[in-house]
């Protein structure tokens, strides 16, 4: 890849109107003509140009803008600027802006993180993949109208909430005529996966050339080719370098790129450069090195403070390091680093001043409080102050690494130790929600260094124990989580209660990982409180929890229903649904009250994709998928579990697919499921997540046992069920395992877990747990007790609407039936199992039933069921949320896709179904019921 720039301007001239013109870039150029091409077509594109500073990126992205402009194609440009890296969505504000007459065309929900994360209006904290799922509709709105290439320079510079929010975007482009193109001198993590291209120097005939441009005189040619080397074809160093050098200087080469480095060699160059002016030039370009708008108008203003007259910005414009235009344009970003760099820190503190001074508190309260903290020489609390109010409102738009930075500064300022103390750990706080764990727990270092009281070193705990269970650290969090609540006791109970609940879900999540802090040590310690005389929804939720471990669930069962029919209810405030909704879930597991526990789920899952809560979404999609499938409806539990992987992609959570899993045990996927197994137990391994153990074993069982192969699922299920005995999924795999040592003939096994499974299900009293309690109590009987027992069982479970688990009855009942050569009665329910697993597509437990109904005479038909091989995945899926009533609008939320690519998707859809609209959907497709409460 090679370029060269033409028509340079002269060695001090200024660069204003100079023309430009790529030549020798034709893979480049072909590349980005093939682009708009794609765009204009009615495709999306994202690319990344990458290399070192000066080696033409940005005269690559103005070409871009010229054939995307003749082309017919709007173009919005934004680009980094260093001092501005602090400011929440600062550079994504740059890009929208043009576009924001648009903003009332796309969803409610995404007009208003949007409205609130520009500061256009107030409202709840936008989730940050809500915001970027806002700005992909609005581009794709604007596109179409009229094809629109985003164009977006210095990437390496962007705000931090800017740069998720444009990768998160560039990744999930579809339809849209969109096309997003970055430059970067490095490509960065958020940018994983995205198209690149790297842009390098010139060859050497070129950049000889291109050096002769510039270059008075005569050059030896082995100083020439020197040069060359040293600057590696960079244009920008060929353009730079020579400027203001001697021929005494070029007849020895450079020097300079091999110590310093290229870009701190073209600084070098330009500092010499912007030393040679008069010193109120200097001056102006060191302001405006500070301002990072590029606003002549408050430029002058803050000049006019510093007696710096209009006269002044003549030797910078010839100096070719500026230009005065409608917005102020250096000539390249490493003249503003070189300028503000090589300043005094007296001088950089005087123009902050002024630049304070002329911003707007009421229009720009944030920028002028970042100059403010610039100004000042020691602590000042009045800044200090300002910075904290910053904070909260870069908090309030969701640009939570912005809130870290503005704190982190203010504690810097701030002398009062009481004070100092409680804005590191908010400072703390704030990265550990914007994920900066690493800066998080440097804080937390600071604030100990300092005079600590009991309660604020409880606190650094409490901090301790979250970021450890927040990044996966599932071992070391529990036992930290755990001293921070017995620290927190004698200061705040409410607090405590809640910390041990936070500890509680650690080591649920940890399992035998745990080690100190597991969930026996962490109840008992929570039973030790003192009970609240009004207790809250998370206090009986403690309670019920730490109950179950120390107790059992005849002890925890009341307690544990109040706590889960209040979560049930439509009545909770938001933030403590989310924050602890899924442990509700969890608890109405235990009491095997399935109607409440997917009431839980529905609303949790409602109000996360509202509220956009989508870190927490996948937990809950998964929660509400596995209740899905436990009532048969597999088509509702796919779309849930597709969701999920949208979500888990676009936020790039590590969340174990546990209905996933689930899903293909009933199926009798044996290949799917080994595979997912075997990546949850290596998540469980290497992340802490000790629960992935026992799910695992627990679908293994389950897959087994469809098959029939009881030798192998007894192992998996005892591995379950022995993992966490107390909880939820360890329970769910005793009916399995009593199944499978029952059909393995070890009944001493089989007899010990009905047992549990009998102190579990009576605790409940639901027909759920009583109605497998009598399945499995069958398994174990013989004569008219086993006939007696699989009548309740079926009866029970024909009440819940628990249809993979009432024809699991009714294959047990009908071998049973068979076995005991009552062929009549047999066929009747081996004949309703078989029909129902195959009507849900249970497929390796229909095998199983088939086989069983052929040997006591009946005949097993494989029923006629339709499939659309022709339609891709994303289709499938789009195509059966649109059957199921979504809108576009909705199906793209859900995907992370827009709405104009969810048309086009459907476009292809209905050709390949030989139908014309989507309310035709529901003829050709299967039919699913949607989850309700």
């Amino acid at each position: 890849m090679r370029v060269i720039v033409r028509n340079v301007p002269e060695p001090h001239a200024p660069f204003r109107g100079s023309a430009t013109r790529i030549i020798d870039r034709e893979g480049e150029c072909r590349l980005l003509d093939q682009l708009v091409a794609a765009v204009r077509g009615g495709e999306s594109r994202a690319l990344v140009l990458h290399g070192e500073a000066g080696v033409g990126k940005t005269a690559l992205l103005e070409y871009l803008s010229r054939r995307a402009s003749d082309a017919g194609c709007q173009v919005v440009s934004a680009a980094g600027v260093q001092s501005e890296m602090e400011l929440a969505f600062a550079s994504l504000h740059q890009l929208c802006t043009p576009l924001l007459d648009r903003l009332n065309a796309i969803p409610k929900p995404q007009q208003d993180a949007l409205s609130t994360t520009f500061g256009r209006t107030g409202g709840p904290v936008p989730d940050r993949f809500l915001v970027g799922l806002a700005v992909l509709s609005l581009l794709a709105e604007v596109a179409a109208d009229t094809p629109l290439v985003c164009r977006v320079d210095d990437l390496q510079w962007l705000d931090s909430a800017s740069a998720q929010v444009l990768a998160f975007v560039a990744r999930r482009l579809g339809s849209e005529s969109v096309a997003m193109v970055f430059g970067a001198r490095v490509t960065t993590a958020e940018m994983a996966g995205l198209p690149k291209a790297l842009v390098e120097g010139l060859a050497d005939e070129h950049a000889r050339a291109l050096l002769g441009s510039v270059v008075r005189g005569p050059v030896d040619p082995r100083v020439r080719d020197e040069i060359v080397a040293e600057t590696r074809g960079n244009p920008l160093a060929l353009l730079e370098l020579p400027q203001g050098m001697t021929a005494a200087q070029l007849a020895g080469g450079f020097g300079l790129p091999g110590t310093l480095g290229l870009s701190a060699s073209i600084e070098e160059s330009f500092r010499r450069r912007a030393k040679d002016l008069p010193p109120e030039a200097r001056r102006l370009l060191l302001l405006a090195a500070a301002e990072p708008l590029g606003d002549p108008v408050l430029l002058w203003r803050a000049a006019g403070r510093l007696g710096i007259s209009t006269t002044a910005a003549q030797p910078v414009e010839d100096a070719g390091l500026i230009a005065f235009e409608t917005r102020v344009r250096f000539r390249h970003p490493l003249v503003r680093s070189a300028v503000y760099q090589s300043a005094s820190a007296q001088e950089r503190r005087q123009v902050h001043a002024a630049l304070a001074e002329v911003t707007d508190p009421e229009l720009d309260p944030d920028r002028r409080a970042w100059h403010r903290a610039q100004a000042v020489v020691g602590p000042d609390e009045d800044v200090a102050a300002e910075l904290e109010r910053s904070a909260e409102r870069a908090q309030a738009r969701g640009g939570l690494a912005a809130a870290a930075a503005f704190l982190e500064r203010s504690v810097l300022l701030t002398t009062d130790p009481v004070l100092r103390v409680e804005r590191t750990l908010a400072a703390a706080g704030a990265n550990l929600q914007a994920g900066a764990f690493d800066n998080a727990l440097e804080l937390l270092t600071t604030a100990e260094a300092g005079r600590l009281d009991d309660f604020a070193s409880a606190r650094v705990d409490l901090l301790r124990g979250q970021i450890a269970f927040a990044s996966g650290l599932g071992s070391d969090a529990p036992p930290q989580l755990l001293k921070a609540a017995s620290r927190l006791e004698q200061f705040d109970l409410a607090v405590a209660r809640e910390a041990y609940l936070g500890a509680w879900g650690a080591a649920l999540f940890a399992g035998r990982l745990a080690g100190a802090g597991d969930l026996v040590e962490v109840s008992r310690a929570a039973l030790d409180l003192p009970r609240p005389a009004h207790p809250r929804v998370v206090d009986l939720l403690l309670e019920g929890l730490a109950l179950l471990i120390t107790d059992g669930r005849a002890a925890a069962a009341p307690t544990l229903r109040q706590a889960t029919r209040t979560f049930a209810s439509a009545d909770l405030p938001v933030e403590e649904r989310l924050r602890w909704g899924w442990m509700a879930h969890a608890a109405a597991a235990e009491l095997w009250d399935e109607d409440t526990w997917n009431a839980i789920m529905v609303r949790q899952t409602q109000v996360a994709r509202e509220v956009g809560a989508l870190e927490q979404l996948p937990f809950d999609l998964n929660s509400q998928a596995m209740s899905v499938i436990w009532r048969g409806d597999f088509p509702a539990a796919a779309l849930l579990v597709v969701e999920a992987d949208a979500v888990c992609e676009a936020t790039g959570s590590r969340m174990a697919p546990y209905a996933k899993m689930f899903l293909a045990a009933l199926r009798g996927s044996e290949a799917e499921v080994g595979a997912l197994t075997k990546s949850a137990l290596e998540e469980a391994a290497t992340g802490g997540q000790g629960v992935n153990v026992p799910y695992a074993n627990w679908v293994t069982a389950i897959l087994c046992n469809a098959l029939g192969r009881y030798e192998e699922a007894l192992p998996a299920a005892l591995q379950a069920t022995e993992y966490m005995p107390e909880l939820f999924v360890s329970t769910w795999a005793v009916p399995d395992l009593i199944e499978a040592a029952a059909r393995a003939g070890n009944t001493e096994v089989a007899r010990n877990a009905l047992e549990r499974l009998s102190e579990t299900a009576r605790a409940g009293g639901t027909d759920h747990g009583l109605g497998l309690e009598a399945r499995s109590r069958a398994v174990l009987s013989e004569g008219e007790a086993a006939d007696r027992f699989y009548r309740e069982a079926v009866d029970r479970l024909r009440r819940t609407r628990l249809r993979p688990e009432l024809a699991r009855a009714h294959l047990l009942f009908g071998e049973w039936l068979r076995r005991e050569r009552r062929r009549s009665d047999a066929r009747a329910h081996l004949r309703t199992a078989y029909e129902m697993f195959e009507a849900m597509g249970m497929e390796a437990f229909a095998d199983r039933t088939g086989r069983e109904l052929r040997a006591t005479g009946g005949t097993a038909r494989k029923r006629s069921v339709e499939t659309h091989l022709d339609l891709t995945p994303r289709e499938a899926q789009i195509a059966m949320m649109a059957r199921d009533g979504l809108s576009n609008a909705e199906i793209g939320t859900r995907l992370f896709i827009s709405a104009h690519t969810v048309d086009s998707h459907l476009r292809k859809v209905f050709n390949k179904l030989a139908i014309s609209s989507r309310t035709q959907l529901h003829l050709v497709l299967p039919h699913s019921s949607q989850a309700s409460p």
